[in-house]
């Protein structure tokens, strides 16, 4: 039995990097002639040009937030019902329509999403393999199969494994008890919390469960005392981040050191608000491009904070790693009636590069907000604060204090916008 799901998983780290590059020009053509809103996206762009990292930031973000009010303009718009259903009901971005694709799924908003016919479309398999799931086992899926993704997301991956799957999905927790017991699966898959359910149930009803010996979590924090919990009851757990736009986006192993990114996407943290990329371990925004041939993103903000973790992997697998989901990116608020976004505040952030970092804090009842820009600034001269509180004025037509603090003392989590209000 091999190590990995596939070799390339420890291949160097300059030979994944150079082949994931020398295939994203061909990447993005296809994209472009396929999927109408991407042509829109990389408009004025030759895809040849983007022969680095550094490159890709030439590429404008495409937030969760356009691709949903893209899909709402074209299914309610009247140009919508004149266009393909391609791009009515996808807004574009995809570029398979009905009979290409097996199934199309619906996210709150609703976003719709297609699933091609490629096996492991949504590319869980690898996940699954490194939670230590194996050909000719049982899997029970306790995924919702409804609306959602998420069942079929691991059903295709066990499958694309060599794995059955039972199709438990959520509820009826009795009934779940009973079918592990009479099944006898080796591998969960679903929420940490359901399965604590069904394990607390199958006590409370004096059933043994003693075939599940390992489960691939996803959709909720794992926590490591959750993480005991289920390693007392003799179920090994690990965690796969991922969504419904871009599938699988990176994955635990038994290093237990971050998550190790998926192969064949190109993941890049950038700051909240901007198309600007992050050093490595500043906590910022996921953006991931993928080189999904059906349903090709390029740089899609996932809207999810996150930093990524300096080397590889002690259990040997060599592409890039991320800390894990460290909590949203987008934290728009609306003070005096105006919202302020993050990428107002990363503009001011560019238009002044005596400032290394900002934190723009609202604080205050409901009725009297009160901001207060913190700049980290080596020398605070009033005429500076002077300067950077006209920028505040202008790029949200508010004003705010400017308080100066010191080099390195700003929180690394991410966060630009923190609404510390009292709403009692």
């Amino acid at each position: 039995m091999t190590t990995y799901f596939e070799d390339r998983e420890a291949a160097a780290m300059r030979e994944r990097e150079e082949s994931l590059l020398a295939r994203l020009p061909a990447a993005l053509k296809r994209a472009r002639a396929r999927a109408p809103a991407i042509g829109q996206q990389l408009q004025g762009l030759d895809p040849d040009a983007i022969s680095q990292r550094a490159d890709l930031e030439l590429i404008p973000v495409i937030r969760k937030s356009e691709l949903l009010q893209a899909q709402l303009s074209m299914r309610q718009g009247q140009a919508g019902s004149q266009l393909p259903a391609v791009s009515r009901i996808f807004g574009g971005f995809s570029a398979i329509g009905w009979g290409e694709a097996m199934r199309v799924f619906a996210s709150p908003g609703p976003i719709y999403e297609p699933e091609s016919k490629r096996p492991d479309y949504w590319g869980f398999a690898r996940s699954l393999y490194a939670a230590g799931f194996r050909p000719g086992e049982l899997v029970y899926n306790c995924f919702s199969y409804h609306f959602t993704p998420a069942g079929s997301m691991m059903e295709t991956a066990a499958h694309a494994l060599g794995c059955t799957v039972f199709p438990g999905g959520v509820g009826q927790t009795e009934q779940q008890v009973q079918a592990i017991a009479d099944l006898a699966p080796s591998g969960y898959t679903g929420t940490p919390s359901f399965l604590k359910i069904i394990l607390e149930k199958a006590e409370q009803l004096g059933v043994e469960l003693p075939s599940l010996k390992r489960a691939l979590f996803s959709g909720e924090a794992f926590p490591p005392s959750l993480r005991t919990w289920f390693a007392q009851r003799g179920i090994d757990g690990y965690q796969a981040y991922g969504s419904a736009d871009l599938g699988m986006m990176a994955y635990e192993t038994e290093a237990r050191e971050g998550l190790v990114v998926n192969e064949d996407i190109i993941l890049e943290i950038v700051r909240p608000g901007t198309n600007q990329p992050l050093p490595e371990g500043e906590v910022g925004e996921v953006v991931v491009t993928t080189l999904n041939p059906d349903y090709p993103l390029v740089r899609f903000g996932t809207g999810d904070l996150s930093a990524i973790l300096p080397g590889a992997s002690p259990c040997g697998r060599t592409n890039m790693r991320i800390k894990g989901w460290m909590g949203r990116a987008d934290q728009t608020t609306k003070v005096r009636g105006m919202f302020v976004h993050p990428g107002q505040v990363a503009g001011v952030l560019k238009r002044h590069p005596e400032v290394r970092k900002v934190r723009l804090v609202v604080s205050g009842n409901v009725g009297s907000d009160v901001m207060v820009l913190k700049a980290e600034l080596a020398d605070p001269s009033q005429d500076a604060l002077a300067r950077i509180a006209d920028s505040v004025r202008e790029l949200t037509k508010l004003r705010a204090d400017i308080q100066p603090v010191e080099p390195g003392s700003l929180p690394n989590d991410g966060k630009v916008i923190d609404d510390i209000r009292s709403y009692e």
